[in-house]
């Protein structure tokens, strides 16, 4: 093997004189150098590929991450939201906006127990449900719907006082309409409920003891009404 260093007039006299070794070498150099882009594609091809499944996996695994998130903050009986999703609604309100012109409603269903120790569970599960399908229809965008725990729910919605008054009477009354069908066993019980205009400068306890005022005094007189907390 020689190894030649042709420069200037050298590889110019070799291309006049030989140019059939010139053009083998070329021919040679060319098929390496496109062999060898080539198989650069190749792993580039195949690596992309790589990198494009684990993107896709991370997707699948974002969503299922999001889904299962989702699951945490929702009642599974009554696919309203638990108190943890009212956490999070709270928390990222108060990141925005905050809530200024908010309302709180607490709703809590009358004589539930009497419904349960007759009826049984499943009839009671019944019963939530159907209180929250009432309340699945009113929150808007910005509002939250949720299921505290056992008979008790909670609206947080944008309103002004009379707006927020409306959607507690329309609550009661809808309820009230439902009991009358005197379905046996008992679709619906009446319900209570407590209204306060959120004051934002305080926090979800403070709200909390003020609506939960309004709606004891709404059970203390025999329930299926709306009262206000000043």
């Amino acid at each position: 093997c020689k190894l030649l260093e042709l420069k200037g007039r050298d590889l110019q006299a070799l291309i006049d004189h030989e140019p059939a070794t010139v053009s083998r070498f070329m021919h040679r150099a060319i098929v390496r150098v496109v062999s060898s882009e080539q198989d650069l594609i190749r792993r580039l091809r195949g690596r992309n590929a790589e990198l494009q499944s684990a993107l896709d996996d991370l997707r699948v695994t974002a969503h299922r991450l999001n889904q299962s998130e989702e699951l945490n903050r929702t009642d599974e009986l009554t696919s309203l939201g638990n108190r943890r999703g009212l956490n999070a609604f709270l928390e990222r309100m108060g990141e925005a906006d905050g809530l200024h012109g908010y309302g709180l409603m607490l709703i809590d269903c009358d004589r539930f127990k009497e419904v349960n120790d007759q009826y049984g569970h499943l009839i009671g599960d019944r019963v939530l449900q159907s209180v929250a399908n009432i309340l699945r229809s009113l929150p808007g965008e910005n509002d939250f719907a949720c299921r505290l725990g056992g008979a008790e729910f909670c609206l947080v919605m944008h309103a002004a006082p009379e707006e927020l008054l409306r959607y507690a009477n329309y609550i009661v009354s809808t309820a009230q309409s439902l009991r009358m069908t005197q379905h046996s066993p008992p679709l619906i019980t009446t319900l209570s409920v407590g209204a306060y205009l959120v004051d934002p400068t305080g926090d979800w306890d403070d709200w909390y003891v003020c609506a939960d005022a309004a709606l004891y005094r709404a059970k203390r007189v025999g329930g299926n009404r709306v009262e206000w907390q000043d």
